[in-house]
């Protein structure tokens, strides 16, 4: 028998999977597929085969059994691939031939790519495909393929991680297709499903709660799968299929809505990683509830001096905020008010933001907001202004700020007022747009400023895409930082940078040291104190031996920090 998975990428509050990212889907249905028995099973990525679409539907045919998984409940800005369309969905379910399952948050949520919208629901699939999976597609597949198609139920749960942890293991080799593997590649973790909040409801948006009660995994399952990524030559690692990494394993979890965390637990999690990779190169995590860190504030600073201790620099805690508008965060069950959430990026910033070796702080907070929730007025635009102005005021660091317009899923409560909730955004739209810009012309690019000023050195800068005539350039992490690199440099592969000015989200920066007898006057012309008449007495004066020659032929400058020769 011969199985396909096509990775459409998803993107979830727990769970990123777009390039450079893998997430757990695709390595899980590998997993259950080798289990059940199947010899071959081939991974494609969506980016894969749009090289040419009609002959990959073809090739597909020739499959026994077609896995797709997808779903965007989270959109954002991909610069590593473009998530799966309706209409590529749509197509690989009128491929004739093998079973069709669809699998991942578009057959459990419904199909969305754009914030503002109202979901496609999931029943739009069922015509086109065997299966349409509600719930956990690893274990649907690994039923009907040992079972039968007519027994697997496709809403079927896992009620623990007995499978998954086999399933992971197994699947982990699926890692030698992917297209970024052996380059920039960093697999997602998974430590525990849906959110403690799932005891009030959770956040009123949100999907994750969707998932039921919480399940945990064991320290000795994630670190297995771990020893199993690393012996395939996985290098890159984020715990982020969790909705707050800081309550793993923490006490009274399915009683309390902020359950108090378990930096014992966590530190058994993080030694048993380093010890199965020893070699890894970045360990990050995702998502944290500002919530816990506020009401848990001694084990939270514990659990983040961990996290600097066992993790890499450039790690970021991506907390929820979503709204700094009192009313708002009562309306929809929100998980802190505006000065709590100081508090937390406060916490982050004094212990997490000591600069480690690659050049970036350790572990600094993120920031998220949903723009559209209900109870919002154009009020609520100056109350997060003010948030972050503040943030600026008290000297806080914070990594990134995410701005995402609310996009309503079926299993969300907010479904009943979905058309509601949609005409309020257009209302909102010119608003919105403007906060929007005003955080990226002025706070990110101050808060750019204070952390990584001119002359930081980033260190192992992965060159992703050519752009004009320039290179966009990422460290591998959570969160990387963005970076423009002024000239065409070669794709692929890793180079020091140093940062030399600041965009609204994204830096300037110049391959480090600049070799001052080789490098072009794109790259020239942007060295710190470099004038027209040092540039044209540069250039002419090539080459030189050293600094001293340097300096007594074009002058002496800041630009003298930067070079080689």
């Amino acid at each position: 028998m011969r199985l396909a998975v096509v990775d459409g990428y998803t993107d979830e509050p727990a769970g990123l999977g777009v390039p450079p990212y893998l997430d757990v889907y695709a390595r899980y249905v590998a997993g259950a597929a080798e289990l059940a028995g199947v010899e071959t099973v081939h991974y494609f990525t969506i980016d894969t085969l749009r090289q040419d679409w009609a002959k990959s539907l073809s090739h597909l045919a020739e499959y026994d059994v077609v896995v797709v998984i997808a779903g965007v409940t989270t959109p954002g800005k991909y610069l590593g691939g473009t998530p799966i369309s309706l209409d590529e969905i749509l197509d690989i379910g009128r491929v004739e031939g093998p079973v069709k399952i669809l699998g991942g948050p578009v057959a459990k949520f419904g199909y969305g790519i754009e914030g503002g919208t109202v979901a496609v629901p999931p029943s739009k699939f069922r015509r086109y495909y065997d299966v349409v999976v509600s719930g956990d597609v690893d274990l649907v597949v690994y039923r009907a393929l040992t079972e039968g198609l007519e027994k697997a139920v496709p809403s079927e749960t896992h009620k623990d991680f007995y499978l998954v942890d086999e399933f992971a293991v197994r699947g982990a080799k699926i890692v030698l297709q992917h297209p970024n593997y052996g380059k920039n590649l960093i697999v997602e973790l998974e430590t525990y499903r849906s959110c403690p909040r799932y005891v009030t409801g959770g956040c009123s948006f949100c999907t994750t709660v969707a998932y039921g009660p919480v399940i945990t995994r064991s320290i000795e399952g994630i670190v297995k799968e771990v020893e199993a990524l690393y012996k395939a030559g996985v290098m890159h690692f984020r715990l982020g299929r969790q909705a707050d990494f800081y309550t793993y394993m923490a006490h009274d979890v399915g009683r309390e809505d902020f359950p108090r965390p378990n930096p014992t637990a966590i530190e058994r999690l993080l030694v048993g990683i380093r010890n199965a990779a020893p070699g890894l190169r970045t360990l990050h995590i995702d998502n944290v509830n500002p919530g816990t860190v506020a009401r848990w504030r001694e084990e939270s600073i514990q659990i983040t001096k961990l996290l600097v201790e066992y993790g890499t620099p450039g790690n970021v805690a991506a907390m929820g905020i979503e709204s700094a508008d009192p009313r708002v965060v009562k309306i929809n069950n929100l998980k802190v008010d505006a000065e709590e959430a100081l508090e937390a990026v406060a916490l982050f910033t004094k212990y997490g933001s000591a600069r480690g070796p690659n050049g970036m702080p350790y572990l600094l907070a993120g920031i998220n907001f949903v723009a559209g929730l209900p109870g919002e007025t154009e009020e609520t635009y100056r109350h997060n202004v003010e948030f972050l102005k503040e943030v600026l005021a008290r000297g806080l660091l914070v990594r990134r700020v995410n701005i995402r317009q609310l996009l309503i899923f079926p299993t969300s409560r907010l479904w009943p007022k979905a058309r509601k909730l949609t005409s309020r955004l257009r209302e909102h739209k010119r608003r919105f747009l403007l906060f929007k810009k005003w955080v990226r012309e002025v706070f990110d690019r101050e808060m750019l400023r204070r952390l990584v000023p001119r002359g930081t050195v980033l260190r192992e800068v992965f060159t992703e895409v050519h752009y004009h005539n320039g290179t966009y350039a990422r460290q591998v992490g959570s969160y990387p930082l963005l970076v423009y690199i002024p000239t065409r440099l070669e794709l692929g592969r890793y180079i020091d940078v140093v940062v030399v000015d600041h965009g609204s989200r994204s830096v300037l920066a110049l391959p480090y040291p600049v070799n001052i007898n080789v490098a072009n006057k794109r790259i020239l012309r942007h060295l710190p104190g470099m004038t027209r008449d040092r540039l044209k007495a540069l250039v002419s004066g090539r080459p030189f031996k050293s600094l001293d020659e340097l300096r007594q032929k074009v002058g002496d400058g800041e630009y003298l920090n930067y070079v080689s020769f």
